[in-house]
């Protein structure tokens, strides 16, 4: 399991939302990247250095630190599409080989080179910005549809990270709420939000999503 490419956001137009710049567009980069944990959503700060995200409301912030997706599913999506899909066109900062992205499990770390430590914490919702730059009708559905969102991440430990970096996993809890189920109960299968309250590393704000389906 490995990083295969790390890849950090360039700002550009966002003629989708109404804000006026997005970071979607991520781009590979050779050198090492600095990881470390972000101030709290409101400020436009993520995990990697020299990246950053303008949707301040929405993205951002320790629980959206670092995103990463699998190449395996890119190469799924390049096939389905029928057209080039580069690593990080999908916005995520870690294009993965070998790692099971969605079955990652809420709270479990990943340790990338030497120093890095990363934990699952929460699946990628689609938007708008992300259907406008891969420019297809209908894509937050298609997306959706698939359950196969990737996974946003939080830095336990900081440091360095760069491509052909080793994934290891140095703990997994002992539930069995994936990323991809936290994104179905989030999504299309809103009964399975109950069982999320499971993994003690979500994020609160779905726990209070999760424990208002309890009392609904």
């Amino acid at each position: 399991m490995r990083v295969l490419s790390v890849n950090v956001g360039r700002p550009r137009p966002n003629p989708w939302k109404p804000v006026a710049l997005t970071g979607i567009d991520k781009r590979p980069v050779t050198e090492a990247v600095m990881v470390t944990a972000p101030a709290p959503k409101g400020t436009g700060a993520v995990g990697l250095a020299g990246d950053r995200v303008y949707d301040v409301d929405n993205h951002g912030g320790p629980d959206q630190a670092v995103y990463a997706y699998a190449r395996e599913d890119l190469d799924a999506w390049q096939g389905e599409l029928a057209t080039p899909l580069g690593n990080g066109v999908f916005g995520e900062n870690l294009t993965t080989a070998g790692v099971d992205v969605n079955g990652a499990l809420i709270g479990e770390r990943w340790r990338i080179g030497p120093d890095l430590l990363l934990e699952a914490c929460c699946p990628r919702i689609p938007c708008g910005t992300f259907q406008g730059w891969l420019a297809r009708a209908g894509w937050i559905k298609r997306f959706t549809a698939a359950a196969a969102p990737g996974a946003y991440l939080r830095v336990i430990e900081p440091g360095r990270v760069r491509a052909a970096d080793a994934v290891v996993i140095e703990h997994r809890p002992g539930h069995d709420i994936t990323v991809a189920v936290t994104f179905r109960a989030l999504t299309t299968e809103p009964d399975l939000l109950p069982r999320l309250l499971a993994a003690e590393a979500m994020p609160a704000d779905i726990k209070d999503l999760a424990r208002k389906r309890i009392t609904a």
